[in-house]
This record gives C-alpha cells, structure tokens and sequence, in this order.
C-alpha cells in the first residue's frame, strides 16, 4: 500500500474541500448582469448505443454527467491530476481512459507490475474520493429497450433527456437555472457530433421530456484537449454501468461513486436516496408482486435537495 509521503501530495488538504460560493465581483468593477452559472459539466459514456447488435456481455449503455463547481475544479481537481500524471510518466500529455488503465495498454504497461498498480490505482481512487463533483447517471438497458421500444430509439438522445433534467434540477437548487451552464462532450466524428447537438438543441428548446428551455449550451472538445473533467467521467461511467449488470459483484469504484450521486435528503443522505434522482434506469422498472421485492419507478416529481 502506497503511502502519502511516497511522492508529492495530491491534495493539500487531508480532508475533501466544501465546494466553495460564489465570489462577490469587486465593487470598482459594478455588479454586470452575471451570464454563466458556477458549475461547468463534463460527460462521457460506456458501452455503444446501437440496438441492432447488442453485446451480451455488455448490453448497456450509460451516459455519466460529472459537474463541477467551477472554482473547485481549477483551483484544486486539476493540479491534482497534473500531479498525478508528472508522478508517474513524467509529463501531463497522457490522457487517463479508462480502458487503457483496465487493460493495461500503451502509456499504463508499467500497471501489469502489481505494487505499481495498487499503488496508482490508490493514488487516483484519492483524487476521486477527494473530489467534490455530483454525478448523474442514466444507464439504459439495451434488450430490454429493444423489447419495449423496438429499434427506433436511440439510447444516447434517451439517456441525454433523462440527465438534462436532473441537471436542471440540481442547478435549481443552487439557484442557478437562470444561468447558462456549459455541456462538455467528447467528439466522436462529425456525422456523430451533428446528430447529438441537433438532439440537445431539440431537448434545450423544451421539446424533450423537460418542460420548459433549458440553459445549457453543448462543448464538442477533441480528446487530445485532456481535459480533467472528461477524464474523470469516462472514469466513472463503466463502474456504474456494471453495478447494474452485476449487483452482487464486489465494485470497489462504485461504492465510492455512491457519495457522488445527486440524491435526496442532502448530506444526510450521502450514498442513498439517489435511485431514480441521480441515477436512472431506463426503461424504468415496473413493480412485482407482493411477493417479491419492490423495483424503483421512476419519479414525476422533483428532488428535494442535492448531496453537494
């Protein structure tokens, strides 16, 4: 087990940092009608969206949105993972994906060594720990959408209206919904990318399942941008989507993830109270009977507070 006194300290702080308010514009400046809101959003997905040959291994498909409050993120999330990177390759080019770190490929070979991988991963599970982000998940189960919805539907624009409007529910509690919060997505070819801001626009316009406009405005950043915050999504997504496909399995990212999640009751309820609030089945599941255990539907109505 790697210890914090073996290479330079992520963090500067032992303790995980309360996301901080906003700061008061200086008064020889004026009070300007404010445009942005404090919180900047970075998603990515697991699995593939396509209906037509659905992996039996992996027949899911989730889209994570990881927000973060601005300052936060700046000022200690990215000198974390710069840390992070100039510890252990020398330079922050390298881009933290999660399949390469799983499968041990290119720059994360030297993980195949086993006290150099505990001691990695234990570095990077600080900085997620450490982290003050809100998650929200959709993961859509792709046979079973299939079944119900025939081919027509499209996982990603499903996923996408589902997390917009728990986005737009979480910013409503920081009294932030009348301010414009950027989407940052990863592009993935230009086909792809026209269709997915076509959707988003469809969905913002309030033509999705929200009522209403939403204020967000989509980001396309090329991977080789390293951006932190699409690092650290594309991080969480295959955990959530695995929790899913197999409960009863040990998930060690997942139970982390648990404090994440955008959820009911506020800090009270950290780690639950996020079943259909910050992390959405779709289709949502019908109730069994008496006999057997109950299976969350999903809410009409709004979350009463955030785990923020």
């Amino acid at each position: 087990m790697a210890t914090r006194g073996s290479q330079y300290p992520l963090f500067e702080a032992a303790q995980p940092i309360r996301v901080e308010s906003p700061t008061a514009t200086a008064p020889w400046l004026g009070a300007p009608e404010r445009r942005f809101s404090d919180y900047v959003v970075y998603v990515d997905e697991s699995g593939d969206h396509s209906l037509a040959s659905i992996d039996a291994g992996y027949p899911v498909f989730v889209l994570a949105l990881c927000v973060f409050h601005k300052r936060h993120y700046s000022e200690k999330i990215v000198p974390a993972i710069e840390k992070l990177k100039f510890n252990y390759f020398g330079h922050d080019s390298v881009v933290l994906h999660e399949t390469d770190i799983r499968k041990q490929k290119g720059d994360f070979a030297f993980l195949s060594h086993r006290p150099k991988r505990d001691e990695f991963m234990f570095w990077l599970s600080d900085i997620m720990a450490q982290s003050n982000f809100v998650l929200i998940a959709c993961v859509v189960d792709k046979a079973r959408l299939s079944r119900n919805d025939g081919l027509a539907s499209n996982p990603y624009h499903l996923a996408l209206d589902l997390c917009l409007q728990r986005l737009h529910e979480f910013l409503a509690e920081k009294s932030q919904q009348g301010l414009q919060t950027h989407v940052v997505v990863e592009c993935r070819g230009k086909k792809e990318d026209r269709e997915l801001e076509l959707e988003f626009r469809r969905i913002c316009s309030g033509k999705g399942a929200q009522i209403g406009p939403l204020p967000f405005h989509i980001v396309f950043a090329d991977k080789k941008t390293n951006l932190a915050g699409l690092q650290l999504a594309d991080l969480v997504a295959r955990p959530v989507g695995l929790s899913y496909l197999r409960p009863g399995q040990r998930n060690q990212a997942f139970d982390l993830l648990k404090t994440k999640f955008f959820c009911e009751g506020g800090r009270s309820r950290v780690g639950q109270g996020y079943d259909n609030v910050g992390l959405v089945l779709y289709p949502p599941q019908k109730a069994k009977s008496p006999d057997e255990p109950t299976e969350a539907v999903a809410p009409t109505g709004n979350p009463q507070s955030t785990c923020a």
